[in-house]
This record gives structure tokens, sequence and C-alpha cells, in this order.
């Protein structure tokens, strides 16, 4: 389900006085937006979005703040002093680095503060009209400047935010994960980075850490997720609705509450619900193409197999290699290879699956999970030319997780450690490593996922009778302990 990019727009609305033309009539703000700046928009492939259009009643500011950080793109006009628009554009610029775009008419003056950030700037008659040329004239200089950034943001690093401009770029994306959210204040902000900006599975790993809200929920939510009791997260769910006046770290934890209980009709309806601007956030359009994945194992839903991969397919286009976004992609081909393993398109499935593990890996090589899968998929294909890229990929993938164990480990770090002894043979290895995953295990998927991993190894080795006999015991006890974890 492709969706189109929303650019959120900040201007005043209705008919405002210009401070710079004290005799002349009103300016029309809404005329402008009608006539100019929406079809402009509509031109550019977005879709426009508007504070003062927000129909979610009570306090508008927190729609408004998810607005600023979690919309594509911005729009913001600054043709008169409005304070409003001064401080949400300060507020995007804070947030988000080459997405944002001024526009202003020629008479105005910007404040010393904004002075030097480049703006569009449109015609308007000397009395404060806006007629239709100059409507036309704004409407097509909006769409291709729009057009200009979009393809900007997707292949360049050009910072129109002056606070970015000011970092360097190793301050922006060099450092490690954890390190920079933990510069981020832990409140929503935490999550607008988390869901935009940031890759890997980390990001839905460590969410509940770094995102405060209120704790009573917080609280309600794991005690559900403890006792796999998807009916308490339904009367969650029934009693946060209508979610647009739900903080977005709320929505979030129930979306991953649902997936930790495999309740996958459940989470693709609630990305149904969700409000439109959390929709369109890479981590939750990535966890939709993960549940639909899922769903896809009844062979009456199969058709949601090649839903998500349209959706992961548009999170690339969007953001560039990313080695979630691969790696789900992945899992994808990887079941697909498994439910026609003895047919003649397994195979086709299988390298389809190989190639966007390694992509993923690729993308970041410090996340090993695309890396732990990509190498186990090349030892079940065995060919001598996997065989020999498999060896070369190993240690790369070691030394990732590896390096991992010197900052923060979590379960999958020991995980793929397991999984590299068993390909190597090595039992004490692999039992010292399985020692610490299962002290690691938060939730059951987890191990199941590695034991699944695991055996697909054992089944292709067991082939050419070269399958060690511990290896099967190694599985049986992290199903075991998927199994205590589900009570």
């Amino acid at each position: 389900m492709p969706i189109q990019p929303l650019c959120f727009v900040v201007m005043p609305f209705g008919k405002k006085k210009d401070p710079s033309r004290p005799r002349k009539p009103e300016i029309d703000f809404n005329a402008i937006y009608e006539s100019a700046i929406e079809p402009g928009i509509r031109d550019a492939g977005l879709k426009a979005k508007r504070a003062d259009n927000e129909e979610t009643g009570g306090i508008i500011h927190k729609p408004m703040f998810e607005d600023l950080l979690l919309c594509d793109y911005v729009v913001a006009d600054l043709t008169i002093p409005n304070a409003n628009v001064y401080y949400e554009l300060g507020i995007r610029h804070a947030a988000r680095h080459n997405t944002t775009l001024p526009i202003a008419a020629q008479h105005s003056t910007a404040p010393f503060d904004v002075g030097p950030v480049r703006s569009l700037r449109y015609k308007m008659g000397a009395d404060n009209s806006f007629s239709p040329e100059q409507a036309n004239e704004l409407r097509a200089m909006l769409g291709a400047r729009l057009k200009q950034l979009r393809e900007l943001s997707r292949v360049a690093d050009a910072p129109d935010s002056p606070v970015f401009q000011l970092i360097e770029k190793s301050q922006q994306s060099s450092l490690p994960v954890d390190s920079r959210l933990r510069r981020i204040k832990e409140t929503d902000t935490a999550l607008f980075e988390l869901l935009n900006r940031y890759s890997g599975h980390e990001k839905t790993d460590i969410f509940r850490e770094y995102v405060e809200y209120s704790d009573q929920r917080r609280k309600q939510l794991q005690q559900a997720r403890n006792a796999g009791s998807v009916e308490q997260l339904n009367l969650i769910r029934d009693e946060l609705q209508p979610f647009d006046t739900v903080e977005a770290g709320v929505i979030v934890d129930l979306y991953l509450s649902y997936r930790a209980t495999k309740a996958w009709e459940e989470m693709i309806n609630l990305y149904r619900d969700m409000p439109e601007v959390l929709k369109r956030t890479v981590l939750v359009r990535e966890q939709l193409a993960f549940a639909l994945n899922r769903r896809a194992k009844d062979p009456a839903h199969r058709e949601c197999r090649d839903e998500a991969i349209k959706i992961l397919e548009e999170v690339l286009t969007r953001i560039g290699p990313s080695s979630e976004t691969y790696g789900l992609l992945g899992r994808i081909y990887k079941d697909k290879w498994e439910d026609s393993i003895d047919r003649p398109e397994g195979a086709g499935s299988l390298r389809q699956a190989i190639a966007a593990y390694a992509a993923g890996f690729e993308a970041d090589w410090r996340d090993a999970y695309p890396g732990i899968n990509a190498v186990t998929l090349l030892d079940i294909e065995g060919s001598q030319e996997s065989v020999a890229k498999k060896d070369r990929l190993v240690p790369v993938v070691r030394f990732a997780a590896e390096r991992r164990l010197a900052g923060k480990p979590d379960y999958w770090d020991y995980a793929t450690l397991v999984e590299i002894a068993v390909l190597e043979r090595n039992e004490a290895e692999a039992k010292k490593r399985l020692e610490d995953a299962l002290a690691n295990v938060r939730e059951s998927w987890e191990p199941e996922t590695t034991a699944r991993n695991l055996r697909l190894i054992r089944e292709a080795r067991e082939k050419h009778q070269t399958a060690p006999g511990w290896a099967k015991e190694i599985e049986e006890m992290l199903l075991q302990k998927a199994a205590s974890l589900r009570g």
C-alpha cells in the first residue's frame, strides 16, 4: 500500500494584518493556502496537512508537535512576524535536517535569526491581494522546489537547518545508536528520532527504554505482554480510542505489544486506525510489513506477503539502503523459500533472501542481524560459490557481534554468536554463548527465531550426514525457554 509523504504547513490562518503594510487590507492566508500552497504540495506528490485543520480537540500542542517532528516535509510561510510560526519552525529545524522549505512574500523582511535561511519568495499585490496568476506562479515554484527537496533528501546530505549546519557530520551520523539516543531528552522526541532516523533491530528492542509516557499505561501493556493476553491488549486499545489525542509512544508500544503476542490481525487493524502522521514513520511501516508477512502463513492470506514486499520496497525508496528494512525483506523471501522448498521456485526465493540479507549487512556492518542470516542461508544453499562467500562474511559478522558485547549487549548479540559457533561446528563455544543468550531473552519469539535458523542449518546438513547431534540439543533448549515464557 504505497503512501504519499506528508507535508505539514506552518503558517498563519484566516485574515491577518501585515505589520510592514499597516494601512493595507489584511492578507488572506487561507486563500493563499487553498489556491497555491496545497495544490503545489499535491503537485510534488505530497499530501498537505495544516495545523488549524486538526480535528483532535483538547490541547492542540501535542498533535502539532507530532506533525512537526514526524511529517516528512514542512512548508513554513514567514510573510508576517507570527510568533507561533517562528516557534514551530525552530522546533522543526532542531529535529530534522533537510526537509523544510520556508516561503515568504517578496515584500516581507525576515527577522535577523531567520534572515540567513534560504526561502522561496512569492509575489503579492501592493494592496495584499493575491491574484489567480500569482497563485499559479507560487504553485509552480513550490511544486518544483519540493520535488527538488525530495530528491535531495533521498540522495544527499545537505542540511537546510541552521542547527544541523553547525553540527559536524560526524556528530550527526557516526555515533553508535545507543549513545545518540542517550543524548536525546527522554520524551516523545526520542520516539520521533527513533521512528524516523535509526536503523537496525535496536530501534524496536530499546523502544520502551527510551520513550517516556504514563507509567500506569506502560505497566498495563507490560502485564498484558507477560501474560500473552491479546484480550487485555484489546481492552487497552478500546480505552485509548480515538487515537488522535493519544501520545505516539503509547500507540507504538501497543503496536509492538501485539507483535510480542503474535496478534497479527490486531496489529494490522491498529495500523489502520493510527493517526496519519504516525502511519508514515519508518518503524511503523516496517512492522506493518512484518505483521503482513506473518499473517501470510495462513494460506487464505498469501497475498499479504506481496503487500509486505511492496511496503518494504517503498521504504527503501524513501530512505535508501537500511539494514533493518533489508533484514525484514530477507525474512519474507526466506519464508517464501520455506513454503516452496521442494518446488522449482524455492531455489529462486532462497537466492532472493540471501541477496536481501547481504544488502542489509552491507548497508550497516555494525548490525549483525542481516549478516548472520546471510551466512546461515549461504551455508544452507551449499554451492561452492556460496560457501566461499560465507567463509568471507563470517569473521565480519562475528566482529560486529563481539563489538556489541563491549557495550550493552542484548539477546541477539549472543544468539548471533551461537549461530556462528554452530556453523563452525564449535560445540564448546556454541553452548557457552547459548547460556548468555538464554539469560538475555525478553520475549518468546526471540529464542524461537534462533531455534528455527538452527533447525534449517541442521536439516540442510543432515542431507549430507554432517549435522552434529549436539546442535539439536541447542535448538531444544531454545524452544524450552520460549515455552517457559509463554507459561
